[in-house]
C-alpha cells in the first residue's frame, strides 16, 4: 500500500479563486483532498489537474492504471485524462438533481493507482449557479381580513420556491406601493425567507371592499431573478373574537420509521365566540413548503396533525410546519403557530459494501502484506447506526486494514500456495453499531496465479525395462512419465535423454525418446551376446521461467533369445568328411568311445545342451549320455556285428523353439587298436558357456606317415631343425603350433579354427586363449605371447563372425631329442616313450 493511505486526514488546501472553477483548491498529494470546485459546467470542462495536485508522474498514469473508483450503478460525472492527469466533466452536472436542496453539494471520488497501490479520496464541490427564478404556488392569492383588524396585525403570505441554494435562492420579497399594507420578511430556522403582510392603516369595508397588491420574490443571484404573485385582500365584516393557540410554537419528536397515519401532534386553539363564530378549522398556512404538505395532513375540525408520507432522517432531520386556525364566522381572522417535527434516526439502512479488485489474480509467491483489493463501506444512518466495522471470514490468509474512515484494504497475511488452494472466496462482513445491528456480506473471489515453484517428479524412483534381443529398430520399449503440480506452461513437460556412452557409442544411437509423451524407442536391434544391460538418464523439464527439471535412471536389460544354434567342437571331421574312430572289438559294455562336445553362445536355458543318438547302424550297441555327450558301448561286440558303425548324434539346446546341430561318426571295429590320432578331442567349456563343470579337452594330433624313401633326407633335416627348435623350445616349452579348422553344417555360426601347440610327454593340454582370427588390433597382443603354460581356456564371442583360434600348451618340461621308429611304414607319437618316434 502506498504512503498516501497511511497518513492522517489533512484539511483541504486554501481556496484560490479561478474564473473557470469559481474556486479551485490546490495542494500536494494527500489523502482526503479537495482538488477543485466546479459550477454546473458542460461536458469536457476542466476541473483540476490531479497529476500536479497529487504529485504523480503523468507519464506513468496509464501504466499504473490510474482510475476513478465508483459504486456500482453510480453515474460517472467526472473522468480523468490519463495523458495529462486532468480531471474533467464527463457529463453535465445538475446540482438540483444531484444534491436536491442541501446547502453543500459534494461529489466524493476515490482515485486508485497501482504499482505501488495508492488510494486518494477527493471531494469535488458542485457550486450552484442561478439558473432558476423564484415561483409562487399560485399566481393570485386571496387574503380575507376583517375590517376590525387592529393596526400591526400580521398576515403570513404564500412563500415563493427557488430550487437554487444559498444566495441564489429566495433572498427577499417586495410589495407594490399601497396605503394600507407593508411587508416584513422573516427567516426560518433553515434560513429560508417568507413574507408577512402588516396592516398599517385601518380598513373600512364600506369605503373599499377589495385591495390589490403585487408581491415580488427576488433571489440573490447575479443576475437577479424574480417571481410575482397577485394578492387580493378582501375586507370582511367584524368578528369580535379570533381563535388563539395554547402556544405559538410546538416541538415534537418522531422516529423516522413511523408509519403513515401516525399522530404527530394534537393542536388546540380556542375561540370565545359561540356558534359558527366559535367553531375553529385548522389548515396549513399559505407559506407551508410543498414537501410538508406531502408528508403531513391536518384534520380541519380536530386539529390533529397526522403523518401522510414516509419520513427519512437521512434526507431531512427536521420538518417545520406552519398551521393556521380560524373560526367559521363571517370575517374570520386566521391565527398561526409553528410545529417543529424532529426526526429520530432509526437503524433502517444496512451498510453498503463496494469491492474494488485491484490485484487479482495474485501471485502465489506474493509476500505477506500484498494488497489484493480496496473496500469501501457506507451506512446512510447517523450516530452509532452509521458506524460500521468490517471483517473477513475465518480460515483465509487475508485480513482487512483500515486505511481511513469507511475504507479498508484487503492484504495477504501469509504466503500462498496455488497447488494447495487455487482460489479463495473471501467473505467480507460489514456490521453497523445500531440496535439491532444490521450487516451486509459480500464475497470476493481471489484466484491465485501460478509460479514455477515445483520441479517435475517421476512416478517411479527408477525404471527397469526388459527388452528381448533382436528387437525391431524403432520399436517402443517403454514409457516414462512425470508430473508437475504447477499449471499451464509451468506444468508442460518435455523429455530428453542425457548425454552418455554405451560401449563407446553415444547413447543417442541406441535409444530415443518422444519429448512430449515420454515414449522411448530402440534405434537398433539389440544383441544379448553383445550387450546384456545398460542404463540411461532421462530428464523431464518444464516450460517455466526459470525452467525446473528432474532426472530418473532407466535400467534396460536385454533378454536372451534362442538365436544361436549349438556348435559342435568335437569330434572334428577331416576335410569335410565324416569323423572316424576305431573301436576295439574286445571293448566291454560302458567302454568310452569318445565325447561329443558342443558350445552355445546363448545363455540360460537357451544354452543348456542335451545329446541324443539320432541315427545308428545298431541302436543296441552304442548310447550317448544326454548331459555330457559321452559315447559308450552298451554291450560287447558280437561276431555278426558290422565292422563299421555309422552314428548321427544330435545336440539340442533348451530354447523355445529349440535349435540343434548334428555330427556324423563312422566307427570302425578293429581287432587291435593302432596308435592313430583319433578325430575325437575333448573340449572344456568355460563356466559361462556350459552348465556342467569345466571339461578338459584333449587334442591328439596325428603325424602323417613319411615316405620311407625320403626318411634319410628328412632325418637330416629334422636333426638340424631339432637343434634350432631345442633352443627355441627351451624358452617356449612347445613345438610350433599347427592349425585345424572346423565348419559346422546346418546353419550354425561360421567355422572355428583351432591352433594347437604340443610338446613331447604331454600328459594334459589346457585351453589357453580363444580369440577371433581377424588381424590383431593395436591394443591386442600376439596370440603366441598370450599362451602360457598352466593357464586355462577363456572363450569370448565377437560380433564379427570369424574363426576362433584355440591355443593349447602342454605343462611339460623341455622336449628331449627325437628318435625315429619304424612300424608299418607309419610314424606315430607315443607319449609314454618320452617323445620318441
Amino acid at each position: 500500500m502506498g504512503s498516501a493511505l497511511s497518513r492522517a486526514v489533512i484539511p483541504p488546501a486554501p481556496v484560490i479563486k479561478n474564473s473557470a472553477l469559481q474556486g479551485k483548491r490546490l495542494g500536494p498529494a494527500r489523502r482526503g483532498t479537495r482538488p477543485g470546485d466546479l459550477a454546473e459546467l458542460e461536458h469536457g470542462a476542466f476541473v483540476a489537474n490531479l497529476g500536479e495536485d497529487l504529485g504523480l508522474d503523468v507519464s506513468t498514469l496509464s501504466a499504473r492504471r490510474f482510475r476513478i473508483v465508483s459504486r456500482a450503478g453510480a453515474r460517472q460525472h467526472l473522468e480523468v485524462n490519463l495523458e495529462n492527469g486532468i480531471l474533467f466533466v464527463n457529463e453535465r452536472i445538475d446540482r438540483e438533481e444531484v444534491c436536491e436542496a442541501r446547502g453543500t453539494c459534494l461529489l466524493h471520488l476515490q482515485l486508485l493507482v497501482e504499482s505501488p497501490l495508492e488510494l486518494y479520496r477527493v471531494e469535488v464541490e458542485v457550486l450552484d449557479i442561478n439558473d432558476h427564478a423564484p415561483t409562487f404556488p399560485w399566481q393570485e392569492y386571496v387574503l380575507e381580513v376583517a375590517e376590525s383588524a387592529v393596526l400591526g396585525a400580521r398576515f403570513p403570505l404564500e412563500s415563493a420556491q427557488d430550487p437554487d441554494v444559498g444566495t441564489n435562492s429566495v433572498h427577499t420579497y417586495r410589495l407594490s406601493p399601497n396605503g394600507f399594507f407593508s411587508l416584513e420578511v422573516q427567516t426560518r430556522s433553515d434560513t429560508s425567507k417568507f413574507a408577512e403582510l402588516v396592516l398599517e392603516r385601518a380598513l373600512d369595508r364600506e369605503q373599499q371592499r377589495v385591495h390589490r397588491v403585487l408581491l415580488t420574490a427576488l433571489d440573490g443571484g447575479v443576475p437577479e431573478r424574480s417571481g410575482t404573485a397577485h394578492i387580493l385582500v378582501t375586507v370582511l365584516d367584524a368578528n369580535d373574537n379570533v381563535p388563539a393557540f395554547d402556544q405559538p410554537s410546538y416541538g415534537v419528536s418522531l422516529p423516522e420509521d413511523a408509519p403513515a397515519g401516525t399522530l404527530v401532534i394534537q393542536l388546540n386553539a380556542t375561540d370565545l365566540d359561540e356558534g359558527p363564530n366559535g367553531e375553529i378549522e385548522y389548515s396549513f398556512s399559505g407559506h407551508a413548503p410543498p414537501h410538508v404538505r406531502e408528508l403531513f395532513h391536518i384534520e380541519p375540525r380536530s386539529g390533529q396533525v397526522l403523518l401522510k408520507g414516509s419520513l427519512d432522517y437521512e434526507r431531512a432531520s427536521l420538518h417545520e410546519l406552519y398551521v393556521q386556525a380560524k373560526d367559521r364566522g363571517p370575517s374570520a381572522v386566521a391565527v398561526h403557530c409553528r410545529v417543529l417535527v424532529h426526526l429520530l434516526d432509526v437503524n433502517d439502512n444496512a451498510p453498503e459494501v463496494t469491492l474494488t479488485s485491484v490485484s487479482t489474480p495474485v501471485l502465489e509467491d506474493a509476500p505477506p502484506g500484498t494488497v489484493i483489493a480496496v473496500i469501501s463501506v457506507l451506512d446512510r444512518d447517523s450516530g452509532d447506526n452509521g458506524r460500521v466495522s468490517c471483517e473477513v471470514g475465518p480460515d483465509v490468509p487475508f485480513e482487512l486494514r483500515s486505511s481511513f474512515r469507511n475504507y479498508y484494504t484487503l492484504v495477504t497475511t501469509q504466503a500462498l500456495d496455488r497447488e494447495v488452494v487455487p482460489e479463495y472466496n473471501v467473505s467480507i462482513t460489514a456490521r453497523d453499531m445500531g440496535s439491532p445491528a444490521l450487516l451486509t456480506r459480500s464475497t470476493l473471489t481471489v484466484p491465485v496465479s501460478d509460479v514455477n515453484d515445483n520441479a517435475p517428479h517421476f512416478l517411479q524412483p527408477s525404471y527397469s525395462v526388459y527388452v528381448m534381443e533382436n528387437n525391431a529398430p524403432g520399436a517402443s520399449i517403454c514409457s516414462v512419465s512425470a508430473l508437475d503440480p504447477d499449471c499451464q506452461q509451468n506444468a508442460y513437460l518435455s523429455y530428453s535423454i542425457a548425454d552418455g556412452h554405451i560401449h563407446g557409442m553415444p547413447v543417442g544411437t541406441y535409444v530415443s525418446i518422444n519429448s512430449d509423451s515420454g515414449h522411448m524407442y530402440a534405434l537398433r536391434s539389440l544383441d544379448y551376446e553383445q550387450i546384456r544391460s545398460f542404463q540411461i538418464e532421462v530428464q523431464a523439464q518444464d516450460a517455466g521461467f526459470p525452467p525446473l527439471s528432474a532426472n530418473v535412471t532407466v535400467h534396460i536389460f536385454v533378454l536372451d533369445q534362442n538365436d544361436n544354434a549349438p556348435v559342435i567342437v568335437s569330434p572334428m571331421p577331416r576335410n569335410g568328411s565324416v569323423a572316424t574312430e576305431l573301436v576295439p572289438r574286445s571293448a566291454r559294455p560302458g567302454y568310452l568311445v569318445g565325447t561329443v562336445s558342443a558350445v552355445d553362445a546363448d545363455a540360460g536355458l537357451n544354452s543348456r545342451l542335451s545329446y541324443q543318438l539320432l541315427q545308428a547302424t545298431d541302436f543296441t550297441l552304442f548310447s550317448v549320455a544326454p548331459d555330457t555327450g559321452e559315447l559308450r558301448t552298451l554291450r560287447s561286440f558280437l561276431e555278426q556285428d558290422a565292422t563299421q558303425q555309422r552314428l548321427v548324434v544330435q545336440v539340442r539346446d533348451g530354447g523355445q523353439p529349440a535349435l540343434s546341430a548334428t555330427v556324423s561318426l563312422l566307427l570302425s571295429v578293429v581287432e587291435t587298436m593302432p596308435q592313430t590320432l583319433s578325430d575325437f578331442s575333448e573340449f572344456s567349456l568355460p563356466p559361462e558357456a556350459s552348465s556342467s563343470s569345466p571339461l578338459t579337452l584333449y587334442l591328439l594330433v596325428s603325424l602323417g606317415s613319411i615316405s620311407f624313401t625320403f626318411l634319410l633326407a628328412i632325418l637330416i633335416l629334422t636333426a638340424i631343425r631339432c637343434r634350432r627348435e631345442q633352443r627355441s623350445c627351451q624358452g617356449d616349452g612347445c613345438s610350433p603350433p599347427s592349425a585345424t579348422c572346423l565348419d559346422v553344417p546346418g546353419g550354425g555360426p561360421p567355422g572355428y579354427c583351432y591352433k594347437v601347440c604340443l610338446g613331447p610327454e604331454s600328459a594334459q593340454s589346457d585351453f589357453m586363449f580363444l580369440k577371433p582370427c581377424s588381424p590383431p588390433r593395436n591394443n591386442e597382443k600376439d596370440p603366441g605371447k598370450l599362451s602360457q603354460p598352466g593357464q586355462h581356456l577363456q572363450v569370448s564371442k565377437q560380433v564379427t563372425p570369424c574363426p576362433v583360434v584355440l591355443t593349447v600348451a602342454p605343462r611339460v618340461p623341455p622336449a628331449p631329442s627325437l628318435s625315429l621308429c619304424r612300424e608299418r611304414n607309419q610314424a606315430r607319437l607315443f607319449p609314454e616313450n618320452n617323445g620318441c618316434l
